[in-house]
């Protein structure tokens, strides 16, 4: 089975390195073929739908350009070559989106909204009636610098603990399932397939997950801003293609269920497999609800937590002395950090044409 790639941030520090050495044009221009790239993860297998099935091509003829979305491989690789500017924008989630291109000095605007995590991230320690509390003095197995870590420093804060009350130790996505059945691992924080894998385990508690912090995950689809700027074509069809398939998908009709069985194929599942993935994401299917909640106050507070987290393990870049150092931009007018420094930007404007028919 492929396992969801979309939160490996060890290259991070690579990425942003990379981004500050490539000479970046200041400003886009007025182009008419683009590409975006995405990687295997249960919220963004619509986008290989979407490609195999004409949807993005369809959209993209609509407002005469031409658009090619391309799967690879490695998330983080996917997030540093858009970082790059091999790709015009890259599904990411919304931490990435801030410690590796912006971080890295490119302007990203978060295009769609698609989803969130709901239980699709989680800690599992071993033995029955296990608590959060039991965590002091562990060693946790976890990718550092993701997600997953900053899924535990969350949780650790709701029971008075902090990250110097334990040990994390580093272990690879692709290892984790296997360390967990060695004697020496006794706790792990993952993602799904392999979080249920582990759950799976006899004699284990699930002792936090992602659903206890609702909205703070979120898996998003980045452009860069000034290419979007100077071609609102490409955010149109983006937006128009993602919606399409999100109708289709959501409806209980015999093309719902052959869309989610072409995505569960794709992502290396079947129908069952995938379904309870998307059981513990709280998909998006309306654009109406998508511009709820990236209008909501709760989206900038979101991020606040998610920029403290990531100064305190030296993800905004070098010579970043504060959480405000990297400008964010939200609905509403509202900011957070360096409003001379803007580099990540929640724009609802497309998403909210969409909800209005307008697209």
């Amino acid at each position: 089975m492929q396992k969801p790639m979309r939160k490996s941030l060890l290259s991070a520090l690579i990425a942003t390195s990379l981004a500050a050495t490539l000479s970046l044009p200041a400003h886009a221009e007025k182009k008419d073929q683009f590409n975006v790239c995405w990687t295997i993860y249960a919220g963004w297998m619509p986008w290989e739908y979407a490609q195999a099935e004409g949807i993005v091509d369809k959209w993209a003829k609509k407002y005469d350009i031409g658009i090619d979305v391309v799967q690879l491989n490695d998330y983080v690789e996917s997030i540093n070559q858009y970082t790059a500017g091999q790709f015009d924008g890259c599904t990411m989630t919304n931490m990435d989106a801030l410690t590796i291109p912006s971080a890295g000095g490119v302007d990203s605007t978060a295009l769609v909204v698609g989803d969130f995590s709901n239980g699709n991230d989680g800690i599992v320690l071993k033995g029955e009636g296990k608590t959060l509390a039991d965590l002091k003095g562990m060693d946790v197995n976890l990718v550092e610098l993701s997600v997953s870590h900053y899924l535990l420093a969350r949780a650790l804060e709701t029971v008075g603990l902090a990250e110097k009350d334990l040990k994390v130790v580093n272990t690879s996505d692709a290892d984790i399932v296997a360390a967990f059945a060695t004697p020496d691992v006794q706790a792990v924080v993952t993602w799904n397939p392999m979080l249920a894998e582990i759950e799976a385990t006899p004699k284990v508690s699930k002792v936090f997950d992602s659903s206890q912090i609702p909205g703070e995950i979120i898996d998003l689809m980045v452009v860069n801003s000034a290419t979007l700027k100077d071609n609102p074509a490409l955010g149109k069809a983006l937006t128009g293609a993602w919606y399409e398939i999100m109708a289709t998908m959501s409806a209980d009709t015999p093309a719902g269920k052959a869309a989610l069985e072409h995505m569960a194929k794709a992502s290396g599942t079947d129908l069952a497999g995938y379904q309870a993935q998307l059981a513990a994401t709280r998909m998006y299917y309306s654009a109406k609800d998508a511009v709820a909640f990236a209008t909501s106050p709760q989206l900038p507070s979101i991020m606040g937590k998610v920029a403290e987290f990531s100064h305190a393990h030296g993800l905004l870049g070098e010579g970043a002395k504060s959480a405000n150092a990297i400008g964010m931009s939200f609905a509403n007018g509202v900011t957070y950090g360096d409003e001379g420094n803007i580099k990540l930007r929640f724009e609802p404007t497309y998403m909210q044409m969409a909800a209005d028919g307008k697209l």
